[in-house]
């Protein structure tokens, strides 16, 4: 068996290429040596015997006939389908830019620093503290159906520790995609009067907005021709819900061409973490729990971050984004000392109403398709209504078989307008702290007065709606023909890190810098002040990218100043 010293900035993979072996058979022979591109100057490499010997090469020449042997490339390896980097080696670099989660705000985030970076040399790092449990949407994947995709969201997520009793529904997940792996991606916008109390322009989001549906492949035409919505819109519509209209999702069905394959019909965070990807490479770490944020003289320095293994790491950075999710982003934030009056405070969600009914098939012509219909709130009526089915949802696989049948399932899911209130909050539990020593969560959260008038409201409107498009309310599954789902469930939290200019009453300025910490931003549901009567995914996405935007100047200002100085 040959020795080989390596030189300067040699590696095994340069070796194995110098010497015409692979790298997988150098690594087999150097188990003391984990990572084939890392620099091993001095450091004694076995090769295998008979390395480099001319005799081999006349050998393989013969047995080819007479004709050269192609060299094959050495191959670099990839142990995931999505690159992964070991906290060690995340630990020896300073990140212009580390983000925190990689739900919708994170990977917006990341995508965003990508696409505006990509000829920058830049370091970007991303961290998520779950593993990679799917690689797509979970309704991207043809052994799934609305029940066995609740049932694996169950499996995988656990009730929040605190919620008890005020806000019981909630749950939380922890996976490299985060909530959107499961979320139902309707995306409509916020209206104007709604968004005319954030600290940003409406125009200014509404031209975000244009970005994050373009990105998200959001339209209204998933359930375009099919005849269980055609008909149900022109009832709704002769009995003056004028706006009524097939509500937004966020689904690429555009067809297949010039082989570019569409693998991402029902969009999520891994589209999003993709399209970054094959922009410019990045950092990425799971099962990476961020522990605290690290700051100096009113400026981010980095994050503490544990392994699976509680082993501790410093990651340096001179930006850090914080995507943890409403409950996660505040809890780590007031566990690392940064203190505001509003930070945890302002807790927000939408009430929300459930009913389930029947209607007669009788003249729906065949196929009927999907019901995809959403009946928008009005500055009068704080509350939006969709109707889906006739499955659990808008979506069923393509394997279904349905007979037919005269009458079949419509669902209304109600959303009411919550007002952002003070006294909603989270806080720390130091009576009970998580495996890593970190304080639980406790949650504090109530309805108002204003509040229980929309729940009603919206309970009368889903009645309305129903007897106007011909529809009647039944009890299923033992429950009540319309009732109000337990507070957290809806998974709509935000506000516990809202943006605005003043510190008194928002935990970040309006592009989601943390006040009194330079450097440190929150891009997640956390951030929205207000949120309407509307799903939130869209609005947070074009938040993210608006931060992304103002991070990419501000670095970009940095850089500027520097030169000028010298």
């Amino acid at each position: 068996m040959k020795i080989w010293i390596p030189s300067k900035n040699e590696t095994l993979r340069t070796i194995a290429g110098r010497n015409d072996v692979s790298v997988e058979e150098l690594l087999a022979l150097n188990p003391d040596i984990a990572y084939p591109d890392a620099e091993i100057a001095g450091r004694a490499v076995y090769l295998p015997d008979g390395t480099g010997m001319a005799a081999r090469s006349e050998a393989s020449y013969a047995m080819t006939g007479g004709l050269p042997t192609c060299k094959v490339a050495p191959t670099k390896l990839l142990n995931h389908w999505i690159p992964l980097t070991p906290l060690e080696r995340m630990a020896e670099q300073e990140y212009d830019v580390l983000i925190i989660g990689t739900g919708a705000g994170g990977g917006t985030v990341l995508w965003r620093l990508c696409q505006q970076w990509r000829r920058e040399r830049k370091r970007i790092g991303i961290i998520e503290r779950g593993d990679s449990v799917i690689p797509t949407h979970a309704r991207n994947l043809s052994t799934m159906n609305q029940e066995r995709l609740t049932a694996y969201f169950s499996y995988l997520s656990r009730p929040l520790p605190g919620s008890e009793p005020e806000y019981k529904g909630a749950r939380r997940l922890f996976a490299l995609g985060g909530r959107t792996l499961f979320w139902y991606t309707f995306s409509p916008r916020m209206h104007a009067w709604d968004l005319a109390k954030w600290p940003v322009s409406v125009q200014e989001m509404e031209s975000y907005y244009g970005i994050a549906e373009e990105v998200m492949n959001v339209g209204r035409s998933f359930a375009e021709g099919a005849s269980f919505t055609e008909i149900l819109l022109e009832r709704l519509w002769s009995r003056g819900y004028s706006r009524a209209a097939p509500a937004p999702i966020a689904a690429d069905i555009l067809p297949q061409s010039f082989g570019q394959i569409h693998s991402d019909v029902f969009a999520s965070s891994i589209s999003l973490l993709a399209r970054a990807l094959n922009q410019r490479p990045y950092d990425l770490a799971v099962n990476a729990r961020a522990l605290q944020i690290l700051q100096e003289n009113g400026r981010v320095t980095g994050v503490k971050v544990a392994a699976a293994d509680k082993t501790e790491y410093i990651l340096k950075a001179k930006t850090v984004v914080v995507c943890a999710s409403t409950f996660e982003t505040p809890r780590m934030l007031l566990y690392s000392g940064i203190q505001n009056r509003a930070l945890g405070h302002y807790l927000t969600t939408h009430s929300f109403v459930q009913a389930t009914g029947t209607i007669s098939t009788l003249d729906f012509p065949v196929p009927w398709g999907p019901l995809n219909i959403m009946v928008p709130q009005t500055q009068e009526r704080p509350y939006s209504v969709l109707l889906t089915g006739p499955e659990a949802f808008y979506w069923y696989p393509v394997t279904l078989e349905r007979p037919i049948s005269s009458e079949t399932t419509v669902n209304f899911y109600g959303y009411g307008k919550m007002e952002p209130r003070y006294e909603n909050r989270i806080s720390l539990n130091y009576d009970k702290r998580d495996e890593y020593g970190v304080p639980e969560l406790q949650v504090h959260f109530s309805l108002s007065d204003v509040d229980w008038s929309v729940v009603r409201r919206m309970a009368d409107g889903v009645k309305r709606i129903a007897a106007d498009a011909g529809i009647r309310l039944v009890s299923r599954n033992s429950q009540p023909p319309i009732c109000l789902t337990p507070f957290g469930d809806l998974h709509h939290d935000s506000g516990t890190c809202r943006i605005g200019s003043d510190p008194a009453s928002s935990a970040a300025d309006p592009y989601g810098n943390i006040h009194g910490v330079r450097g440190l931003y929150a891009a997640d549901n956390s951030v929205l002040p207000y949120i309407g009567a509307e799903n939130v995914t869209l609005t947070t996405i074009a938040q993210a990218i608006r931060t992304a935007d103002h991070i990419v100047r501000q670095h970009g200002a940095a850089v500027a100043a520097r030169e000028a100085n010298e």
